[in-house]
């Protein structure tokens, strides 16, 4: 009795609620959009062709299995089936899809390989060949109808996505399309088997071909489910191509809104893919392997914020890592200030030199002049993209002194640098350093934040948020010094204050020879994390006023980077910890944990 409601009961919904549960913290209401409407355009479409292959016996429905209301002679069951499959693997490619950057995957619009161009056209001749052998065997009315008429319905939809879509398609991880393809597949062809077995609908027999993939899932059904599966993920993939278009070209939509409007997707399909910019690309996808490089927990709480706003936060990353790499890597005192001059004047072009008649173009041309003179090759991408039209001055000028700040420890002593002193001398010194190289890079992560989310926020609210950040980016700054205690003093670097040591009878030599030895070298690293935990005391409440687009993500990055103080704090307790190159860290399933439940918690 109402073995099909039973079927949604049991098999569909509980997957469709476990997979929301799943997906909850990193659904948006772009998402929501996408998914509505592929929902709508599957119900639409398929409508018709499910209430003609009823009308011709081809699908039937025992009375007793059934609730009773039908539409065109549907019964709701499988009107609501439309809708839930829909979903399932729409969720399912979500989730799949969210590591992936999908600006990066632009680069073959304009001249794609070889094979990408051959794999097209094969399979736009494939589909219509389908099409046209669907059309002739589902007039026959003999044992190739089923087949003929699923292929005759669903070949030219694919190949509408197939010509739209194909390249970009073809140009993403095999994860994100081929896995949401099949794994909703496999579960439907199980649940469809099922109910087959139970007679929950049946086929008619002069309509099929009699072969079963397995049990008494007919070939016909199998095909039904794939090709459907094959619609929404494709349907999927061309909305994200058109959605990276908007985020990844500035030039082309200078200013998007939270959410794009249909008009943008509309402007974004019809937009000469030789107005892309190919070079930001690359650009785009050299800061993100610098990232995944050097910042496992940035890297992983990056995949979690969207849009344009993911993209820039990966640029400003990328900056900031070049700049302090091109003053690390400096060989002398004189290279570090000629390489913090550089970066000056650099700022100093974007925001000191600008004459408000200039042509921006020109502008432009003139700053890359100078990047392409000034700086090596490798620096041009980090330094051209970065955002500076939305980034306020002064948190970049303090992050170049604190680079210049950190090289007077490599340099101390050194015969042309005899008047440097060790730059921490007491906590108002290791306040600023900390300010100079992380609070800063707060602030400027919140600036791009409040530009891309809530723009119109007050200037009161945006202070509060900006000292916040600052103040959270201090405390994370204490962890890390406390961290790398030992791995700094091989670098020849102490960044515990002078006074510090002399109140424990210690010299900067003293640690740089065993920094693991004293015990009053464990008791400041645990006076560091003191004071950090007292800092995030402070700025993890003002955290919960960062737009919610935006909130899990930091929020996430910052527990991450805390748990490593919890790790150093509690180790004495037994906490198993992990080292790594000679630095404290969390597993990463502890990470992933940390983040995930940030991420519910909002």
């Amino acid at each position: 009795m109402y073995d099909y409601a039973f079927v949604h009961l049991k098999f569909t919904v509980p997957v469709a609620v476990l997979l929301t549960a799943i997906a909850y913290p990193i659904l948006n209401r772009i998402h929501l959009i996408q998914t509505g409407f592929l929902v709508c355009v599957a119900f639409t479409a398929a409508l018709p062709w499910d209430a003609y292959l009823i009308e011709q016996k081809v699908w039937s429905y025992p009375p007793e299995a059934i609730v009773g209301p039908r539409l065109l002679g549907i019964p709701f069951e499988e009107l609501f089936f439309f809708v839930i499959q829909t979903y399932i693997t729409a969720v399912v490619y979500i989730l799949f899809n969210k590591p992936v950057l999908h600006a990066l995957h632009l680069n073959n619009q304009q001249n794609p390989p070889a094979w990408m161009r051959v794999a097209k056209v094969t399979g736009q001749v494939v589909l219509v060949a389908l099409s046209v052998w669907g059309w002739k065997a589902a007039q026959v009315h003999q044992e190739t109808s089923y087949l003929g008429l699923i292929l005759v319905w669903a070949c030219p939809f694919l190949l509408a996505i197939w010509t739209l879509a194909g390249r970009f398609i073809l140009s993403l991880p095999w994860y994100a399309t081929v896995v949401p393809m099949f794994l909703p597949t496999f579960y439907l062809w199980a649940v469809d088997e099922f109910a087959l077995h139970r007679g929950t609908w049946s086929i008619g027999s002069g309509t099929k071909l009699g072969f079963c993939l397995f049990g008494k899932l007919d070939i016909e059904e199998a095909t039904f489910f794939l090709v459907t599966n094959m619609l929404i993920v494709g349907g999927m993939a061309a909305f994200d191509q058109y959605l990276a278009v908007i985020y990844a070209f500035p030039t082309l939509f200078p200013k998007v809104n939270r959410y794009p409007t249909p008009h943008m997707l509309l402007q974004s399909r019809l937009i000469n893919t030789s107005r892309y910019d190919l070079e930001r690309i690359e650009g785009l996808r050299e800061a993100v392997e610098r990232l995944r490089l050097k910042s496992r927990s940035f890297y992983l709480a990056n995949s979690l914020f969207s849009g344009r706003l993911r993209i820039d936060l990966i640029l400003l990353y990328s900056f900031c890592r070049l700049a302090d790499d091109l003053v690390d890597d400096a060989k002398s005192r004189r290279e570090v200030l000629s390489w913090t001059a550089k970066l000056n004047h650099f700022l100093d072009l974007h925001y000191k030199d600008s004459d408000a008649t200039e042509d921006p173009k020109k502008k432009a041309e003139r700053i890359d002049a100078y990047i392409k003179t000034a700086f090596p090759p490798c620096a041009y991408q980090a330094l051209h993209l970065l955002p500076t039209h939305i980034l306020p001055p002064k948190p970049l000028y303090d992050l170049i002194k604190g680079f210049e700040m950190d090289s007077q420890f490599t340099f101390h002593g050194n015969s042309d640098s005899t008047d440097l002193q060790y730059p921490i001398a007491d906590d108002k010194d290791l306040e600023n350093y900390a300010i100079y190289v992380a609070g800063t890079v707060g602030e400027l992560c919140i600036a791009l934040i409040i530009y891309h989310c809530l723009p119109d926020m007050s200037d009161n609210q945006k202070r509060q948020l900006e000292t916040a950040a600052c103040r959270m980016g201090i405390a994370l700054q204490y962890v890390n010094i406390a961290r790398d205690i030992v791995v700094d003093a091989r670098i020849g670097r102490v960044y515990l204050p002078t006074t510090w040591l002399k109140t424990e009878g210690l010299t900067h030599k003293m640690v740089l020879e065993n920094p693991e030895g004293p015990e009053v070298i464990e008791r400041m690293r645990r006076r560091l994390l003191e004071n950090a935990f007292e800092l995030y005391g402070e700025a993890r409440p003002e955290m919960q006023r960062i737009p919610s687009e935006a909130r899990g993500p930091m929020i996430g990055a910052v527990e991450n980077y805390m748990a490593i103080g919890r790790v150093l704090r509690e180790r004495k307790e037994g906490t198993v910890f992990v080292r790594k190159e000679g630095r404290a860290t969390v597993p990463k399933r502890k990470r992933l944990s940390t983040l995930l439940r940030a991420l519910y918690e909002q």
